[in-house]
Parts: structure tokens; sequence; C-alpha cells
């Protein structure tokens, strides 16, 4: 089981690729770079490929439909080229209030969007000569819909890999099924260890059953909230405004895909009483209102053997790397936390 962890895209971005560089030393194997709408998460991942020798580093996540398919490529194929053989591609939907409100694009067809960019993708890291006829992208772009002059192109470079690793953030039952065809990496959020079989196992089989054996084992990336002692039982709550935002103010009601999976965790009328909450502008309220069994679930939070027990529980669901919000403050615990997460997994 491998150990990850994510920058935050919300500022000190300096102090925090210094906690990586120390982190790695204590056996961080994969930093993620946020975007969301806040600074480009190319520039940063540049700038950790350079202050980092071993961790591997990943987008978490480029929206699909910000850049090109084409473009979106030659990132990869840059950032893998800048860090050594370093870059996991990470892509995801996002959602309509960041593409439609920030971006002013479309916010559509997500399944099949990602289908193709992953086909794109794929042919120009093998510098191919790029061809595409598919329902939302179309290359070289027809003559009728431009100038003419387009013509099939491979791309000057020769990548580092020819197969730079996929990772998809999913959490609905097509995307899933998706992610698990043509991905070898999956992001889901709040993963729930005793609840996943019963929300995603269906979709992961019958993703699974299609998929190309040169793909390899599916690589389950799960986001964790990372408190290891006998005095931090107060740290779950730090997670009551995180999860109220994503279940009760991410989307409306009727389209709030976090809410959706909270319900299918069992939490039916919590994430509606949650949901009302939030959205009537009681955001402690909707806090106070998340279940304290929901947090201590999808985290790592308690005494050493408690964290134990929970990490043997996410490994038996397939969880193959953690990727930790170390809560304690300060580098010092930081380094130490994930030196110790460390220590109990191996």
């Amino acid at each position: 089981m491998r150990i990850g962890t994510a920058i935050s895209y919300a500022g000190g971005f300096a102090e925090s690729v210094a906690d990586i560089v120390e982190l790695e030393k204590a056996g961080l194997d994969i930093v993620f770079v946020p975007e969301a709408y806040s600074f480009d998460a190319v520039s940063q991942l540049g700038y950790v490929a350079a202050k980092t020798d071993r961790v591997q580093i990943a987008s978490g996540i480029f929206q699909i439909y910000t850049r090109t398919p084409t473009l979106t490529a030659m990132t990869a194929a840059g950032l893998d080229f800048v860090s050594d053989g370093r870059f996991t591609l990470g892509i995801g939907a996002s959602g309509p209030q960041v593409i439609e409100g920030f971006h002013g694009v479309k916010y559509d067809a997500p399944l099949g969007r990602t289908r193709e960019i992953i086909d794109i993708c794929r042919q120009v890291w093998r510098r191919e000569k790029v061809v595409h006829s598919g329902t939302h992208y179309s290359i070289p772009l027809p003559p009728e819909q431009g100038t003419g002059l387009g013509k099939p192109l491979k791309l000057i470079n020769h990548p580092v890999r020819e197969r730079i690793p996929i990772l998809l953030a999913s959490i609905g039952p097509k995307n899933v099924a998706l992610t698990a065809e043509l991905a070898e990496g999956w992001e889901p959020i709040f993963f729930h260890p005793e609840k996943a079989a019963d929300v995603w196992g269906a979709s992961l089989a019958e993703g699974k059953a299609k998929r190309d054996p040169s793909l390899g084992e599916l690589d389950t990336f799960v986001g964790i909230a990372l408190a290891i002692g006998d005095d931090v039982e107060g740290m779950l709550d730090h997670l009551r405004g995180m999860l109220a935002l994503y279940i009760g103010g991410m989307g409306a009601r009727g389209k709030n895909f976090y809410n959706s999976l909270a319900q299918r965790y069992g939490y039916e009328a919590e994430a509606k009483l949650i949901q009302d909450l939030y959205l009537d502008g009681k955001k402690e309220e909707a806090a106070a209102a998340v279940p304290k069994e929901l947090i201590r679930a999808i985290s790592l939070i308690g005494p050493e053997g408690h964290v134990k027990e929970r990490l043997a529980a996410f490994r038996e669901a397939g969880a193959t790397t953690l990727v930790v919000n170390p809560l304690l403050p300060g580098r010092e615990a930081r380094v130490a936390q994930v030196s110790k997460l460390r220590e109990l997994i191996d």
C-alpha cells in the first residue's frame, strides 16, 4: 500500500513543497496538485518535479473541459519528461459550478468526453498521427468546420513513456465502470471501506470485464484524513465543515453527486438534513449534522491500534494508495505522521 498526499490549492505553495521534500524522505510515494479554480496545476507540478527526486507527481485533477484533448496529452507528456517518468495524469469532470461558472464552458457528456480524451491522449503518446472521429471531438477538424487546411500530425518530441498512467476521479456508477475499463487508477471520494463493495462493486466488475489486461490491476487512490495518537479524537470534528460543504453545498437539491453518495452509504435522512441546512445558510448546523460514524469510517484518526485496524479494512476493500491529509499542525508533526503510517503499513 502506497502513501500519497495532496497540496492545498488555497495558498502557501512554497511551504507545501518544502513539506513534500521532507515527506519524500519519510516514505511518501506520490503527491497530487489540484486545480479547481485556483492557480493552474501545470506550473506547480513542474516546480514539484524540480524540487524532488523520487516521489511520483500527479494532477488532481485536470478538468476535462478546460483543455483540448491534445493539449492534455502534450501537457502530460511534458510533465512526464521534466519529472523523468514520474507523472500520473489525473482527470475528471469537476462540476457545473466550476466548468460553467468559472470557465464559461458547457458541462455536458462527461462519460463520452472522457472516453474520447483517453483515446486521443494515448495516440499522442504513441506518436501516432492523431486521427479521431468521435461524437465530441474530431481531429483533424473536418473541412466544413474550419479552413480545410488541417491534417493529421504526430507529437514532435519522443515521450519518456508511451503509456502515461491515467487516473480518473469518479463516483457515479457509469463513470466508475468507465474508469475500471480504461484507466490505470481510480480516485473515489469519501471512500467508506465497509460500504464500498455495495456502492461500487457492480460498476467495478462491469468495467473490469472489458478491461485490457495490459493496463494491469486498477490502482485505487483513497483520499483520507490522518491523525495518529491517543488524544486526537477531537480531530474528527475538523472534517465536519468540509463534508458539510460537499454533501450540502455542492450543486443543488436533486443534483449533488456527493449528497447522492452519502445517501448510497445509507445516510439518506442525514444527507437531506445537511443539504437543507447548508442551502438555507446554516453552515454550522449543517456541519454539526454530519454523522460522526461517517467521519470515523472514511478517516484514519485515532490511536495506533485503531488506525491499524482501519488500514486492514481499507486494504481489504481494495485501496492501494492512501492519499493522506495529515491534520496535526507543523511540518515536523506531518512528517512524523507519515513516517508512523509507513511503519504501520509495512
